[in-house]
């Protein structure tokens, strides 16, 4: 897909408030920066956003800070304090959209609540994050994605035959929910808002949107009153043709030769014409068979398994660490990996005609980077930024 760079980005003259930490709403607010909009990211005059100084550090800031920061403004306001809540409501009268994700209830009591913004601005399209959501006996619940998932069904249906519930390294939760779901969310409402003139108050519940996803063990419960236990079914372990086998050096490779011709092709290949009768085989034949599988698999190292079949149109591929993946032929074809500041990171996840999602990228801001910008196109002299820093309010 050849970028052409006459046209804007397609969310460009967006203006985003963003008030998130962490990780999901940041990350959903960088989805949106990476396509145009401008987002302001709001952190208060203490700690601000805690991922700054989580885990190993990039210079100043954290690798995790820095991987889903990027293409911001930074503005440091109290918005305890009268003057720093009433510079946010200037704010407000003007942006497209808000994104916060405290818990419900704290919002209004900071006088920000959806309600409150409303009346300054009737088209704001305003996204609260949260596990529970808004509403619920759960709603002002603490929790992480280990919790969200657990409630949703899907941590329950993680891991291998026999074995507990297998924790995940991808926040299904928070990135399929905080994230995704929200992106979605504020793109929805904001197409209504440009036709109405009124905005939404968008609930997101990572809980929610999780369980939402969760297809085929509903499928599942629909048909037989409930989930098959746990590795068993047709995409978690229970057939021959989909699932994961040790190599002889301890890696693995994905067979996904869910079609018939996939798995007849992947037997021929395998030397075993003989196994392709039991392409959906269960229950006790087929364990008999993943296990004739799985030794053929460990008579060969991984890239001997490659060597084999990267020429064959059957499914079957490695598992690949990260640190391979980022070296991939196909994710570096992509441009999928880029540079930002001089660490390496994903590239937005969705290409289009028309956009160069590998243009220069602003680096995340250091916290309060552009409070002074900010507030002079408010309208704000330096006098006054000056006095307002020295109270703390900025």
């Amino acid at each position: 897909m050849t970028p052409t760079t006459n046209r804007p980005a397609p969310l460009q003259g967006l203006r985003i408030l963003d008030l998130t930490r962490l990780l999901p709403g940041p990350l959903a607010t960088q989805h949106l920066a990476d396509y145009g909009a401008e987002v302001i990211k709001v952190e208060d005059t203490g700690a601000g956003d805690y991922a700054r100084t989580m885990g190993a550090m990039a210079g100043e800031t954290s690798y995790f800070y820095q991987v889903v920061n990027r293409n911001k403004k930074s503005l440091r306001l109290d918005l305890k304090h009268p003057e720093g809540r009433a510079l946010f409501l200037r704010l407000a009268e003007d942006a497209d959209a808000l994104v916060e994700g405290f818990r419900p209830g704290v919002m209004d009591k900071l006088g920000l609540g959806y309600a409150a913004l409303a009346e300054i601005n009737p088209r704001l399209v305003y996204c609260s994050i949260t596990g529970y959501g808004q509403t619920g006996p759960y709603a002002l619940r603490a929790g992480h994605d280990i919790n969200y998932i657990g409630y949703a069904g899907v941590l329950d249906q993680i891991g291998i035959a026999g074995g507990p519930p297998a924790l995940p390294n991808l926040q299904i939760g928070d990135l399929l929910g905080g994230t995704m779901a929200a992106v979605m969310g504020i793109l929805v409402a904001l197409i209504d808002a440009r036709g109405s003139g009124q905005g939404r108050h968008v609930d997101v519940a990572m809980t929610d949107a999780a369980m939402a996803h969760a297809i085929f063990p509903l499928v599942e419960v629909l048909a037989h009153g409930g989930v098959r236990p746990r590795g068993e079914d047709l995409l978690s372990g229970g057939v021959p043709c989909y699932g994961i086998y040790e190599t002889a050096d301890g890696r693995h490779m994905a067979v996904g030769s869910l079609e018939e011709k996939f798995w007849h092709l992947a037997c021929d290949t395998l030397g075993r014409p003989d196994l392709k009768p039991a392409h959906l085989a269960t229950g006790e034949a087929g364990a008999r068979i993943r296990a004739e599988v799985a030794a053929i698999f460990r008579s060969r190292t991984q890239a001997q398994w490659v060597e084999v079949f990267d020429g064959v149109d059957c499914c079957v591929t490695p598992v690949l660490r990260l640190e391979e993946a980022l070296e991939n032929a196909q994710i570096r074809a992509r441009g999928m990996v880029r540079e930002v500041a001089g660490v390496r990171q994903f590239a937005p996840p969705v290409s289009m005609s028309g956009l160069d999602t590998n243009s220069p990228a602003a680096a995340p801001p250091r916290s309060g980077a552009d409070s002074d910008e900010i507030l002079r196109a408010l309208g704000v002299g330096d006098a006054d930024i000056a006095r307002l820093r020295a109270a703390g309010v900025i």
